[in-house]
């Protein structure tokens, strides 16, 4: 599924501009040099997998349930980013690289990110289901990651809307996720949820909802 992005998008862009535009989409997988202000690599390589932490951090201390024995393979870590990172260049290339920019035009950052993140979440409904997960989890992640569809989309408008920059915070999501003990099987959606509600509060709340990129109060 997650070659559908890349697909539709290279399919368009080759009925409007042949080779050419599918090309410059592809480009855009390592378009880091956009990234002016180096700053920007904390929060899209260290926020998400903080939300993990304060998650995982927030179930220890409830006593919650969570394996007494760890198999997470930690030294995997990078093979689980190489992998994770084609797959997030394939759904990026198409979420970021061709769907955000129009709709943004149209209804500004903060909606824009919300809309596409229930559609992101819609086509991975399947995939929740057939990995029999309940009802309540699939919400609850699912509102999650709409919320971290507006943390990537303000990442990525801060970035001068480097596609690079919203493909590693796909990717560290992926990663954080999978390390999560035991393989994500102890992953509570509903603590995530209010953890990532409270990023994104802070984000709208120092950023304009309509930009996500100029600050509202600081100059």
């Amino acid at each position: 599924m997650f070659l559908i992005p890349v697909t539709a998008a290279s399919i368009l862009l080759y009925n409007q501009y042949g080779w050419n535009g599918v090309n410059d989409l592809i480009k855009k997988t390592f378009d880091y040099k956009k990234i002016k202000n180096k700053i920007w690599y904390m929060p899209a390589l260290l926020l998400v997998p903080l939300i993990y932490f304060l998650s995982y951090a927030i179930m220890r201390l409830a006593g919650l349930p969570l394996p007494q024995l760890i198999t997470t393979p930690f030294l995997m870590t990078p093979v689980f980013f190489a992998a994770f990172f084609i797959g997030a260049a394939c759904e990026e290339l198409g979420w970021s690289g061709y769907a955000i920019d129009p709709m943004q035009n149209r209804w500004g950052a903060l909606k824009s990110g919300i809309i596409l993140g229930l559609v992101w979440q819609t086509w991975h409904i399947i995939g929740y289901l057939q990995a029999r997960n309940t009802a309540a989890w699939i919400v609850w992640h699912s509102l999650y990651s709409v919320g971290l569809r507006i943390l990537i989309v303000w990442v990525y408008n801060n970035t001068q809307k480097s596609v690079f920059a919203a493909i590693l915070v796909h990717t560290v999501d992926n990663v954080s996720w999978t390390l999560f003990p035991n393989y994500g099987s102890h992953f509570d959606p509903f603590i995530a949820f209010i953890i990532m509600t409270i990023v994104v509060a802070i984000v709208i709340f120092v950023w304009s909802h309509k930009t996500l990129a100029q600050y509202r109060y600081f100059h």
